[in-house]
């Protein structure tokens, strides 16, 4: 039933990516077009492009990248033992995931209070603008906590990470 649910999750994460990415393709024709076929450049090309180019990047890199597919120092890592590795993977986990939860709360605040401000050209509220930071914020507290239940159960540390 939890591995269904992931894979259907992690289908639905990857078919929005690809969905906000191609709609930041579309937005970038017109733009192109508006601007050195028609010699009209819109406003509101360039802004949903930028709100569009900060969705694909923060939605993929919370939900649909692998984390070992994220960039990794691992030279220490794989000189090192395994009981080694895992005391490495729990207090890098703790760590990131600590400081991740700790920003949580304020990042919040700081996205639910800057939604009563619109974006200057398409009027979008910076809650909706902002939030996929904190989407990325949830992402690594539940990725972090996940890698050290692993750790600690002794798995994922076989394997040579790479850069």
């Amino acid at each position: 039933m939890v591995s269904q649910l992931v894979r259907f999750w992690r289908s639905a994460a990857s078919a929005v990516a690809g969905l906000l990415f191609l709609a930041l393709f579309a937005v970038f024709i017109v733009q192109i077009g508006a601007r050195f076929g028609l010699n009209m450049p819109l406003a509101w090309t360039d802004e949903a492009a930028v709100i569009l180019y900060l969705w694909v990047i923060l939605w993929t890199a919370a939900w649909v990248v692998p984390e070992r597919e994220h960039v990794v120092f691992d030279l220490l890592w794989n000189s090192a033992s395994r009981r080694v590795r895992q005391a490495m993977c729990v207090a890098g986990n703790l760590l990131v995931g600590g400081l991740a939860g700790a920003a949580l709360p304020a990042s919040w605040d700081y996205v639910h209070f800057m939604g009563r401000e619109g974006s200057p050209v398409l009027g979008v509220s910076f809650m909706w603008i902002d939030l996929p930071f904190v989407m990325l914020l949830v992402a690594l507290v539940l990725r972090c906590a996940w890698a050290i239940v692993q750790a600690l159960r002794g798995q994922g540390l076989e394997h040579e990470l790479r850069l």
